[in-house]
């Protein structure tokens, strides 16, 4: 077999391994994806006819805040998905089964390769999910075509895969699943802070550009523009280039730490 059909054949693999893992103990999954879940329904309810009259200026209702809402808990799903990657590869880190593979005649990269794939296959359940549950409590998308959903659903897996290699290098290079808990959380709190709830131009203009130039924002408001026909400006190219950015350093970083042997 030729060098690319071995490093497959391991990187199917070690996709079936984690895959099996995560139906095994759903428990950390459905607790990760319990959080977006548990928000939407908050500030919906809770907070929507205020939210909504604050931003149709007194005259909106619920729904306008449900369209402004959805797009921005979807990428944060993804965000809460990684952080089970972290957990994850810090595990196979710490339990000795990387030591293991190490010793066989395997593809050294199909492992961080099956916890990658692994890894979006679950944040894209994950969206569907949430996007799911958005569409049960009112979200709708206005005029999107069939390549506006196309281009979404591309921006939505490029978005998890540059945010899963960052969770496997955190993953790497932590001592314990606690420790790889804590160093992604980064990944949950950025959405926080981002164009998620309220639009960057509500916020405190000394707040704006720690909202605006991170890369939840671009990507949130580029899925907003796809689904319900805003601008998107110059947000999409940006959103790629983060992306592209985080993907490649994130594997960089991961490939380097892994081939080293010096995470614990």
């Amino acid at each position: 077999m030729s060098s690319l059909s071995l490093a497959m054949r391991d990187s199917n693999t070690m996709l079936r391994r984690n895959l099996l893992h995560a139906r095994r103990y759903p428990s950390l999954t459905l607790n990760l994806l319990l959080t977006p879940v548990m928000l939407l329904l908050l500030f919906v309810y809770i907070f929507g006819d205020t939210m909504s009259a604050g931003m149709g200026g007194g005259g909106a209702d619920r729904s306008e805040y449900i369209a402004y809402l959805v797009p921005g808990l979807m990428l944060m799903t993804i965000g809460s998905t990684t952080v089970g990657t972290a957990v994850s590869v810090s595990n196979d880190m710490t339990e000795g089964i990387i030591a293991r593979f190490r010793t066989m005649a395997i593809h050294r990269g199909s492992v961080l390769i099956g916890h990658v794939v692994g890894s979006v296959l679950q944040s894209v359940i994950s969206v569907v999910v949430v996007g799911a549950v958005g569409v049960a409590i009112g979200f709708r998308s206005t005029d999107a075509t069939v390549l506006e959903w196309l281009a979404a659903f591309g921006l939505l897996v490029l978005f998890a895969t540059a945010l899963t290699w960052i969770a496997v290098g955190m993953g790497l290079i932590s001592p314990n699943a606690e420790a790889a808990s804590n160093n992604a959380l980064p990944l949950i709190f950025l959405p926080l802070i981002s164009s998620t709830f309220v639009p960057v131009d509500a916020m405190p203009g000394w707040f704006q550009p720690i909202a605006e130039y991170q890369p939840f924002t671009p990507a949130i408001e580029t899925l907003r523009g796809l689904l319900l026909g805003t601008e998107i400006g110059n947000n999409g190219w940006l959103a790629v280039v983060w992306c592209l950015a985080l993907a490649v350093l994130g594997y960089v970083w991961s490939k380097s730490v892994f081939d080293r042997g010096t995470a614990r």
